[in-house]
């Protein structure tokens, strides 16, 4: 263990050996929207580092919002014993991953904002999050994930990961006794997947702060983990060891039944050799530079596989070529055989292209259905696009079922988990069924389950020829089985 590090700073308490740190007690929520099979009881002993797993909507944060007291009980208690005259709202602290949106809080900003220079110089800087006290104790964890610079950055230019680390950051730098990580690993590139686990279990080891982690994965289940808890379709189950839980128990958590059929690409045209060339294309802000003097051709057809760490300029790059950044009229960019900036239309580039990244979804804030917002895929609209036809309705339907989703099309996209919110986005994506795709991290949030029936969907829509692809990914194993070709940045 690191000695003098201020993210182990919480205050010591002490335990008798058989009083719970946290005990929830025959809990039955109030709203009948938020309840379990049967009524909750775990216990959450000093010392002890948990993992709750489960599939996407099995159960998993309406539990954690439970134990942080954020749901009001009909029945039974919620008991956290924490440091003698220390509030629970102060003592536990929470990261979700839906934070990140809230952050960039997309109320008061506009889809291209992040690639327009003045939309980003309009928006709060990454310093704002945290208070004079808690800069100063996260200096350290600044240093660690390689961050001393992003505090003098806007929010809205950061990518996934970056704002990612800065919410670990913060809830460490308050000094609590519990955190509760909501996927801690979804968006951090390997590198940084493997800081925070080795952070993480430090602080497990030090035993000042206990953890909680929600996961979707197995694979991010890590050895400072003590026990498992399966939570599956509102049921909680018995307690396990890791190593049981890891060894076969996941399986009885997810489940992926067969892909339904998966229609082909209806972009078959072939007026068109390159998708896209870059000719030393360089972007900066200010004196920051982004992306500088790269080289790339993608030819139709092709499948490609785009890597680099977190804030090596990816997201950027994919923005100049689905035409939402304006500096790609100061640069030598062609898409579809045409130069930029030579008279084409933004929305003549976008209709041929199935778009996917984080920022597209963090701005479906209305309360329409999943349905509504896959349908919205034909118009490249972020939000409501209207009924849309019979026929796009039932191709909408479609699109959701071939991703599992099928039972969601009702249901208020506001109200589902996160995961099931990404797979309700990879059914936009498809339904126009276009002739490139361009996949930001598709896999975010996502479980087990899920991860493997949309990268089967995947490589069977890329199975035609024409189909272009480029996929972008911090886990090379999700890498669809078509990709040849790689570009690192």
């Amino acid at each position: 263990m690191k000695t003098g590090s201020v993210y182990f700073a919480a205050p010591m308490v002490n335990f008798t050996a058989m009083e719970p740190k946290i005990s929830l007690r025959g809990a039955v929520p109030l709203s009948p929207q938020f309840r379990f099979r049967e009524a909750v009881d775990w216990d959450i002993m000093p010392g002890e580092n948990w993992a709750v797993a489960g599939p996407n909507g099995a159960g998993k944060s309406v539990l954690a919002d439970i134990l942080l007291r954020r749901i009001p009980l009909k029945e039974g208690s919620v008991r956290i014993d924490t440091a003698p005259g220390r509030p629970a709202y102060e003592a536990v602290r929470t990261i979700g991953f839906r934070d990140i949106y809230s952050i960039v809080d997309c109320r008061e900003a506009y889809y291209q904002q992040r690639w327009n220079a003045d939309g980003r110089a309009a928006t709060p800087l990454a310093g704002t999050l945290f208070s004079g006290a808690e800069n100063e104790a996260a200096r350290p964890l600044f240093d660690r994930f390689g961050l001393c610079g992003a505090l003098d950055k806007h929010i809205v230019s950061l990518s996934s990961g970056e704002l990612r680390k800065l919410l670990v950051i913060r809830a460490l730098a308050g000094g609590p006794e519990v955190v509760v990580i909501d996927n801690p690993f979804v968006g951090l590139d390997e590198g940084s997947r493997g800081e925070l686990s080795v952070m993480l279990g430090e602080i497990a080891a030090g035993g000042r702060v206990q953890l909680v982690t929600l996961v979707s994965d197995p694979r991010d289940i890590h050895g400072w983990i003590d026990k498992v808890l399966p939570v599956k379709a509102m049921a909680v189950g018995e307690p396990q060891t890791v190593a049981g839980f890891t060894g076969s128990g996941y399986r009885k958590l997810f489940y992926a039944p067969d892909v339904v059929s998966v229609a082909a690409c209806s972009d078959d045209s072939a007026d068109y050799g390159i998708f896209a060339r870059l000719e030393e294309v360089t972007v900066r802000y200010g004196e920051k530079v982004i992306l500088e003097k790269i080289d790339w051709t993608v030819r139709k057809g092709e499948k490609w596989a785009l890597l680099g760490r977190n804030g090596s300029g990816k997201s950027t790059l994919l923005s100049l070529l689905y035409g939402d950044n304006p500096q790609a009229y100061a640069n030598r960019i062609t898409l579809f055989d045409r130069r930029r900036g030579t008279g084409e239309s933004i929305w003549d580039i976008k209709k041929r292209i199935g778009y996917l990244n984080s920022d597209i979804h963090s701005y479906y804030l209305k309360d329409i259905s999943a349905l509504e917002v896959v349908l919205s895929g034909f118009y490249d609209t972020v939000g409501l696009a209207g009924p849309g036809t019979d026929e796009q309705r039932a191709e909408a339907a479609a699109w959701l079922a071939a991703f599992g989703a099928g039972h969601l099309a009702g249901r208020r996209f506001a109200r589902l988990s996160f995961g099931q919110q990404r797979l309700v986005m990879l059914a936009r994506t498809f339904v126009k069924r276009p002739g490139v795709l361009i996949l930001d991290e598709p896999m975010h949030g996502l479980d087990y389950a899920a991860r493997r029936r949309a990268g089967e969907v995947i490589a069977r829509y890329c199975a035609s020829g024409t189909v272009t692809l480029i996929y972008v990914t911090h886990y090379r194993e999700e890498i669809p089985s078509c990709v040849d070709l790689v570009k690192q940045l």
